[in-house]
Formats: C-alpha cells, structure tokens, sequence
C-alpha cells in the first residue's frame, strides 16, 4: 500500500481519514478470538474479476431519470460471485463511478454453509481502493475494514472508522474482498455499492496528534504500543483509549489499527501534555502480523503479501525511512495466519508478551532469549523485547502489560530511540517498579546498556523490585537461570547476586507471580503446566563484554 517516504516528512494530502463513525460498530469476540477468525490478510495477487471469481454479476438498480439541472437520483450496483476454495488472497471488483458522486456507500454479505468439524468455514473482508489503483504499495487504498463491518461509507468530507475521507473522483475504483477462509462448498457473496450524487461537500481536515509532550527530561516512561480502536477490529472510540491509557498511568500510547492508516486524523485533540500518542498500524499479513510503531501522520502500511513474495524488506524500508519501529507482534499465537513466517533479520524489536501471560508468550521469550545469546556470540546486535496489552475492547485492560522506556524526552523520535536500544522493561501495570544494575571494577551499566570489564573482575547484579506480593525473582544469563529469589508478602525487596563478565554474556531479569497454587514455580518442570507463575516484569539485557588482552 505505501508508497516509500523518505525523511524529512513528506508532504501529506489535506483529504484524509475520519475520526467519527458514521455506522455503529457490531459486537465482538475477544482479543484472541479476533485474530483466529479473520481480520488478518495477506499476499496481494493482482487478478481480474472474472479470472479471480468463476462468475461475477453486475446488476444496477437505477431510480428514474433525474430533470435536466437536477441531481441525479442514488445508483445502486449489485455484485455477485462464487468464489471457489483455493482463490486468490484478494479479489478486486470493479466499479465506475462517473462524474458527480459525492458519497460511495457499500455493504456486503456471503454464504456460511455447514461444514464438518475441523474444517474452516467462510470468512471474507473486504476494502475499497480508488481510481488510483491498487498496486501494492500504490496511492489508491481508501480503506479497510477486515470483517468487522458489513458497511461503510465515504466522501470528501467523512468516512466510515478504517475509511479515509477525500475526492470522489471519477474512474474506475475497486472493491476488494479477502476471502480469509474458504469452505469446501466455496463463497457465494453479495456485494452493493451505492453512488450517492450530489455537492462534494467541505474538505475533511485531519487532526494529527503532537510529536512532544510534557517530560521530564531523561527519565523512564510507561506506554502501550499495541492498542486498538473502532477504526479497525476494536469497540472502544480513540477518546476512550486515551481515557483509559491515562487511568492506567501512561505517559505515551501507539495507535496500531489493523491495515489503515484512518484512526491517525483522530488522536490531536486527545493527546495532551501528560499523553503523547505516536501513529502507527498493526500489518496484518497471512503469514504473521507485525507493528510499524512511530509512522508519519496519515502514512499507511500495505499488507497484501506473503513470506514468499519476498515483499516484506520493502515496507520495512518504507517504515525505516520515516523513523519508525517494526515489531513482529504476538509470533506464537495459535490462530490462523497469526505465526511469524517473515524471520527477525530486519525487525527492531519483538514482541514477547501481549496482553494476559500465555502458553505462546513463554514461547516467544523463550525463543527471544535463545536468539539473544547467539546474537551476543556472533557479534550481531541483539533483538529488544516488547510488551503490550494488544487490547481491543472491555474487558481487555490497556496498559496490561505495557513498556518502561528510558528516553532523553517524552518526544516521539526519543521514545523510538529507547525501544530501538532495548533501554526498556516490561510491566504488567503501573504498579509494578523495577530497577536493575550491574556494577563492578568502579563502572556501571543498567538495562539495554554494556559493560566491558576485565573477564574475572567481579561484578554485582543487583535488582530492586515493588508491586508483586510473593513473586519470584529470576536472573538470567546465557547459561539460564543462575539464581531464584522469593519477595516477601509486601511485594517489595532487593536482590544481590555476583558474577563476572567471563561467566556470563548478559544478565536480565524476570519478576514472577505464584502459581496458581501458591508456590513460587521452578525450571526444568516436565509438568503438564507452566512451570512458572505468570509473568508481572521482564527486562531487556545488561550485556557483560571483556576487556581485549
């Protein structure tokens, strides 16, 4: 979808999305549930419509003539097709649109015939792209709504949450359906587009959200970097996500939509002095989703590819360009196209955590860890870990888990700059405090820093922790867990343990819940459950290198 910006900003157009949603949202499964069932999309192939669908009906239903001078009545198009297992990622109906629109109203529907159990069922999105085509990568995307909505519309002056308000203008424009899961029968669906003419209307004028807020110089920030609104997959509106990223004790938020760019316009006027909001999008491809975090305002991320089409390195670029962040997001959920195919080579970051403690977050720590320590031996840069709440809608807490960052400012380009370094931890909420060190042979180093010390002078781990009543303390090195602590019922306490850099390449921290029985938990258990409780803090790295000779 992007086109490739380059820094400094790129001019941006004055016609862009809408913040308010001209239909009601409909009711939606849980967090999880939405990414099993279809709001992600992948590989773009760029078929016509008869070869993509079999069959494709066009019926219009037009009303009676209007008077010479007078504005012609509503045009309503129907499409029709049968899509058969094994289509295209993307199927793209054309539609005219002459002279004179002011408005393109669509819905949809298609058939869920019974199928065995175990066996996918229909699920298809949907999208629209303009005149401009729908090149991936190109300027025509006009939004996208996955299969959240049935409807939507847009104009010049407004557009449906996921849409982007603008011209009208004349040509041939595409509606795109992504036929995520296919039955064994096919997909039989019906698609209306109505043209609604008439006075184009006033200009839409985007309201994008400051790049500083009120800091406090060089300190630890807490913000949520995965988070999502009405204008994709989500039920809360954006002031209700910046109302509840407040309350939860942030001090900086990213908006990350699936696949559009529309929430953007939305966050200016609820971003604040106590609440810097950064732009971004969550690219849901089907081969794993990842975050653009820190995106220009308006600037949109295409999805439409897989692994193999070997596209992926060209909208990290685009996202490097403007000084952004990628982050594969969530890479062991279980669910359908959820799985991350694209590799870390490129990445900025990964996430480790997102939102309540799972089977599949202990397995991206896990494998985080694993890449770490050969990272460190090969003399590779080391992959920071993020954590975030992913939350969609109540009761999915915002902030749950969510990033302490150093940063020289609560700015935008220093917030990216302290995810980039791994100056970083993870939280599961505000209250939860945190703070390790490592000091030896009179230096110091803290979290995402290095300390480079003679190999046996010894060197003292210290960790100070708050907020989680009877957790366990572990530290961590590329050994593994070197040493086990348990906090006291106040939650609160200090841990000292010493090392030295010959002994180990990195230390970091992890900061447990009991189970749920109310032990502390311990490694190596070949138990039918996890051998640890869940997690309330992690770290990022102190990196332990030796002195040459």
């Amino acid at each position: 979808m992007p086109t490739e910006p380059s820094t400094p900003r790129p001019n941006r157009p004055a016609d862009q999305p809408a913040d308010q949603p001209t239909h009601p949202p409909t009711p939606q499964p849980a967090r999880r549930d939405l990414l099993r069932t279809g709001l992600a999309t992948g590989a773009a192939t760029a078929l016509g419509l008869a070869a993509a669908t079999g069959r494709a009906d066009a019926a219009p239903a037009d009303g009676p003539a209007a008077a010479p001078g007078a504005t012609p009545p509503d045009r309503t198009l129907t499409l029709t097709g049968h899509l058969p297992t094994g289509s295209p990622d993307f199927v793209y109906l054309p539609v005219e649109v002459p002279e004179g629109v002011r408005e393109i109203a669509v819905s949809y529907g298609y058939d869920k015939p019974p199928v065995p159990a175990g066996t996918p069922g229909n699920s298809c999105d949907i999208g629209i792209f303009d005149e401009r085509g729908t090149d991936l990568g190109g300027p025509g995307f006009r939004g996208w709504s996955g299969g959240f909505r049935t409807e939507f519309s847009l104009s010049r002056a407004a557009a449906t949450p996921g849409y982007l308000p603008g011209p009208v203008n004349p040509g041939t424009w595409h509606v795109v359906l992504g036929p995520y899961q296919v039955a064994p029968q096919g997909l039989e669906y019906h698609v209306e587009v109505t043209l609604r003419f008439g006075a184009p209307g006033p200009r839409f004028t985007p309201q994008y959200p400051a790049e500083r807020a009120r800091g406090r110089g060089r300190a630890w920030y807490r913000g949520d970097c995965h988070l999502h609104t009405v204008h994709s997959d989500g039920r809360r509106k954006p002031e209700e996500v910046a109302a509840g990223a407040r309350a939860a004790g942030l001090d900086f938020i990213v908006s990350t939509d699936h696949n559009t760019s529309s929430s953007h316009a939305a966050w200016g006027p609820l971003a604040g002095p106590d609440l810097l909001i950064l732009p971004g999008e969550e690219i849901t491809t089907r081969n794993g989703h990842w975050l653009a975090l820190g995106l220009e305002p308006g600037q949109f991320v295409d999805w439409r590819y897989r692994s193999r089409d070997e596209e992926f390195p060209r909208f990290v670029r685009q996202v490097h360009r403007s000084g952004g962040l990628v982050v594969p997001a969530h890479p062991y959920c279980p669910y359908v196209a959820c799985q991350w195919k694209f590799g870390y080579e490129q990445a900025d970051g990964v996430e480790v955590w997102n939102g309540p403690w799972t089977y599949d977050d202990e397995s991206a720590v896990d494998t985080w860890d694993g890449r770490l320590a050969v990272a460190l031996r090969e003399g590779r840069s080391w992959l920071p870990a993020l954590g975030n709440s992913d939350a969609h809608s109540e009761p999915q807490a915002i902030g749950s888990p969510h990033n302490v960052v150093l940063a020289e400012d609560l700015t935008r380009d220093a917030v990216l700059d302290g995810l980039r370094a791994g100056r970083s931890w993870l939280a599961e909420s505000s209250a939860v405090t945190l703070d390790l060190t490592v000091t030896g042979h009179g230096r110091r180093a803290g979290i995402g820093e290095e300390l480079t010390v003679p190999a046996d002078a010894p060197l003292d781990v210290r960790l100070t922790v708050s907020g989680v009543p009877g957790g366990t303390v572990r530290l961590l090195t590329d050994e593994g867990q070197m040493h086990q602590e348990s906090l006291p019922a106040g939650g609160s306490g200090t841990v000292i343990w010493r090392t030295t850099a010959s002994l180990a390449a990195y230390v970091r921290a992890e900061v447990r819940h009991p189970k749920a029985d109310g032990t502390p938990g311990r490694g190596n258990s070949m138990g039918p459950d996890l051998p640890w409780g869940p997690m309330a803090a992690l770290t990022n790295p102190i990196v332990l290198r030796t002195e040459a000779g």
